[in-house]
């Protein structure tokens, strides 16, 4: 099973991000990402897949958390990066809420069944206020990815 822990270190995070709308948060997450998973040649590619899925329905999955996500040709496995917004942004959720917590997840595109099962287990270790407030209130990266997986390994 994969791990949210497993794959998201302090370098892969960001805490604040800088912007506070959709297209800005979600360039620096991809920045991120694509640096971390030596993938920034394909920035453009990576945020271009990233935005047209947006387009498709919002990733903001209500609770003021968005888990954009994409598959990527090429890509050998799974990359994320995470972030929490410095304010709050408008990212067109289910609940029309702001969003303040990101979860970017880049899959192969032979590899749809896990970008899923890990994108639902994000979904379900989020689903607590507590954890989502402690993350909000996480002073950096390293204490972020402190309490995810303190969360994580709980369940």
């Amino acid at each position: 099973m994969l791990r949210v822990g497993d794959l998201l270190a302090p370098e892969r995070v960001k805490v604040p991000l800088e912007g506070l709308d959709k297209e800005s948060v979600l360039g620096e997450l991809v920045d991120l990402a694509a640096e971390s998973a030596g993938l920034a040649a394909r920035r453009d590619e990576i945020h271009k897949a990233v935005w047209e899925r947006e387009e498709v329905l919002s990733t903001g999955i209500g609770n003021g958390i968005a888990l954009p996500h994409a598959k990527i040709a090429g890509l050998g496995t799974i990359a994320m990066a995470a972030g929490v917004s410095r304010g709050p942004v408008e990212f067109g959720a289910l609940d029309a809420e702001p969003v303040r917590l990101l979860f970017l997840v880049l899959g192969p595109e032979t590899a749809a069944d896990s970008q899923v099962r890990l994108l639902s287990r994000i979904s379900r270790l989020l689903s607590g206020e507590s954890l989502r407030q402690q993350l909000v209130s996480a002073k950096d990266a390293r204490r972020f990815c402190e309490i995810l997986g303190e969360a994580e390994s709980a369940i």
